[in-house]
């Protein structure tokens, strides 16, 4: 982007390319309001490190997720979207109109659309990265269908946890949770229901220190360390679910934006409107309970009409 630029004021400033995003570009660009979507370091979201998508609409094959990302772009870039890679390092919500700070340049905006999603925690291993969407997931929802008779770990052992775990044993023969303490951290009304399912195991005390399989294979074992023994086994598994949480992507917003105590932005019920006039918020940035593509497009496109209502407000009042 030429410096110049930076002297243009935007009607709409979209910050994240995922389906949340897009979608509002999508939107907000046949609306004629010449939205500038601001893509942050991973275009595309968390979609473009998945393999097949196979619960969005409209692919009746599935489809692999970079190429669905590619598909939302090309058909936002066609009403006239603009775009510029690059991550924002500041925002002043508190002027007008408002200002973010990326790469060294400001960019204006009379409204601004948050998208930029959240982040599942992993541990930290080369080889979870690795096998990233060959077998290591963080979302039961999305891949648990790919594991029909197989064996699964879970790990973690809060709500999400368990939750995860009885969905997949919808699925798998096995789900075995494998928790770093004695006993779980979720509510006694979903550990009871774990208990209760005879398809899950426990596996107490124990971490994973490593993922083995290749993605032309797929997973295969972990190496499970026990925190009080320090001794280390195989464990023999066909995938493995991270459940140990999300961090929503807003630390630039805090002091700014009201957030619940996870850090997801609060929004009006029924509507994407944040606490401050003109910011609207969509997807999985204030999304702690599906976090779905599907879910995140239609967030988006509530962004749009509301940023649309309220920009027609605001110049006709």
């Amino acid at each position: 982007m030429a410096d110049e630029t930076n002297k243009e004021i935007y009607k709409v400033v979209i910050l994240g390319s995922g389906p949340a995003g897009l979608t509002a570009a999508l939107y907000s660009a046949r609306a004629n309001l010449h939205p500038l979507v601001i893509e942050g370091m991973e275009p595309g979201g968390q979609l473009t490190t998945t393999t097949e998508v196979e619960n969005y609409p409209g692919f009746e094959k599935g489809v692999q997720g970079p190429e669905m990302m590619e598909v939302f772009r090309k058909q936002v870039e066609r009403f006239g979207t603009r775009f510029l890679q690059g991550e924002v390092s500041g925002v002043r919500l508190g002027n007008r109109p408002f200002e973010l700070e990326c790469e060294g340049k400001t960019i204006r905006a009379e409204s601004l659309i948050v998208s930029t999603g959240a982040t599942a925690k992993w541990l930290g291993i080369e080889s979870e990265q690795r096998l990233k969407g060959y077998g290591v997931s963080a979302c039961a929802t999305c891949d648990g269908a790919f594991f029909k008779n197989k064996e699964i770990v879970v790990v973690g052992g809060g709500d999400t946890a368990v939750e995860e775990a009885t969905f997949l044993t919808r699925f798998a023969s096995t789900v075995s949770i494998v928790h770093r303490r004695e006993e779980l951290r979720a509510s006694k009304i979903m550990q009871d229901r774990a208990h209760k399912n005879p398809k899950i195991r426990f596996v107490w005390d124990s971490v994973i220190e490593e993922i083995h399989g290749e993605p032309k294979t797929g997973v295969v074992a972990v190496t499970l360390k026990n925190v009080n023994t320090h001794k280390s086994s195989h464990f023999k598994t066909d995938g493995v679910f991270m459940a140990i949480g999300h961090k929503p992507n807003t630390d630039i917003f805090k002091g700014q934006l009201e957030m619940d105590e996870l850090g997801y932005l609060k929004v009006k019920p029924g509507t994407t409107y944040t606490n401050i006039e003109g910011v609207f918020a969509a997807g999985d940035v204030a999304d702690r309970v599906y976090r779905q593509a599907v879910t995140a497009a239609g967030t988006g496109c509530m962004a749009a009409i509301d940023a649309e209502r309220w920009l027609e407000a605001r110049h006709t009042n």
